[in-house]
């Protein structure tokens, strides 16, 4: 079995210095590092056979076609969808749930029902219902937090009712990097008949998804946070509820025939796939796909579990760091550690660690309302992922010893 420091080797960026030191990346929650496999995938895509999918009958399209629906049904095997035409490609996780919430959302809401958010959900889980709630005269509520920042059972329990027509909810938060109990909120929501929407996005990168397990009915993720590009998204949503959704960008390659006065639109899931797509990236997502399900979900788990075993007592022996969402006693905890300095800006902390090579997010983490609940105007994070070692915990936790002293504060 490969040591972490081995996948290293895999990722060009992570060889090189940050500031004059060996770099330390510990903001996977905001985007992974990227393995060669797959850069060399993007490059065989664009330096050999390159050319515009659907649009020619003459071989680099046919190819450039070929990668791009190879991909579609790669996806579909990776979250164990039913079926290829419920795969939708986006840019990211946020246009998918903005296709959501404006396509179903505007369509189905209405004046007294209601949209039920967790308080730990990124913005792109939670404006766009914003927008659809006041489009619509819908009302939004939400499932707020235990002590150990687990979801308020209690919430769940009261707050799903037959007014609830969606539910969106994030598997993993961003911030806490607790995984939610998704498959009791759609069995409720279910029940009351409501339609789920999950924000995948900090989940696919680390755990085996099944959606129909989940029993999600549209499923949101990123590629960019698991191996692959920038600039490619997955949206998957069931058939039926695709198939009655208006689309949401019209333009070429999404329509059945245009006239002067009327277009019919193309069958799923070209429907909502408007213009040229990203093929390079569609060819990335692949390698990106291969290289976690060799490498495996358990190895990936158990890595980050380890890195967490060593770090949070290290933390917790510093009385001068606070920490959010560590204390739970659930097994339900993935590789984010979120985490101020006392009497330290988010901000200068993450610089001060900067000049040490230690990337770590300083800010809101698009989850201001979590931030107001937290009663934190911002906080930092580090977020592992399986390249990453002991060693970068050992030169983080230093780093942090520091920053106080920097800033002629006592420790």
């Amino acid at each position: 079995m490969r040591d972490p420091q081995e996948f290293r080797r895999d990722f060009p960026l992570l060889n090189q210095t940050m500031n004059g030191r060996p770099i330390v990346y510990l903001d996977n929650g905001a985007t992974t590092q990227k393995p060669e496999s797959m850069i060399q995938a993007m490059c065989g895509y664009y330096g050999g056979c390159n050319a515009n999918p659907h649009r020619g009958a003459y071989a680099l399209s046919i190819e450039a076609t070929d990668i791009y629906e190879n991909t579609r049904e790669r996806v579909r095997r990776f979250i164990n969808a039913p079926n290829a035409e419920e795969i939708i490609f986006t840019k990211n996780a946020t246009e998918a749930l903005n296709l959501v919430a404006y396509s179903y959302g505007r369509v189905k809401l209405g004046p007294g029902d209601e949209i039920l958010l967790t308080i730990a959900e990124h913005h792109s889980n939670l404006v766009p219902w914003q927008e659809a709630a006041k489009a619509t005269g819908a009302k939004l509520n939400y499932i707020y937090l235990e002590p150990d920042g687990n979801l308020s059972q209690k919430d769940i329990e009261t707050k799903i009712t037959p007014r609830t027509k969606v539910v969106a909810v994030t598997h993993v938060s961003n911030v806490l990097g607790l995984v939610n109990p998704v498959r009791d909120i759609a069995d409720r929501a279910h029940n009351a008949g409501a339609v789920v929407v999950v924000d995948g996005a900090q989940s696919v990168a680390h755990m085996a998804v099944d959606v129909q397990a989940l029993g999600a009915d549209f499923f949101a993720f990123s590629g960019h946070k698991m191996l692959s590009p920038m600039g490619i998204g997955v949206l998957y949503g069931r058939q039926e509820l695709l198939s009655a959704m208006p689309p949401f960008l019209t333009g070429g390659d999404m329509i059945e025939y245009v006239s002067e006065q009327e277009t019919t639109f193309a069958e799923l899931p070209a429907k909502f796939e408007a213009g040229t797509q990203n093929v390079g990236g569609a060819a990335g997502l692949t390698a990106a796909i291969d290289y976690l399900e060799k490498l495996g979900f358990d190895r990936i788990a158990a890595i980050e579990q380890e890195l967490l075993d060593y770090a949070l007592p290290q933390l917790k022996a510093l009385p001068y760091v606070e920490l959010y969402g560590c204390d739970t006693t659930r097994n339900n905890k993935t590789g984010i550690i979120t985490f101020n300095v006392k009497d330290v800006h988010p901000h200068d902390v993450s610089t001060i660690l900067d000049a040490e090579g230690v990337a770590v997010r300083g800010g809101h983490h698009c989850a201001q309302p979590l931030m107001t609940y937290l009663g934190q105007n911002a906080t930092c994070r580090a977020s592992f992922y399986f390249y990453n070692t002991k060693d970068d915990v050992d030169r983080w936790i230093a780093a942090l010893k520091k920053v106080r002293e920097v800033m002629h504060l006592e420790s």
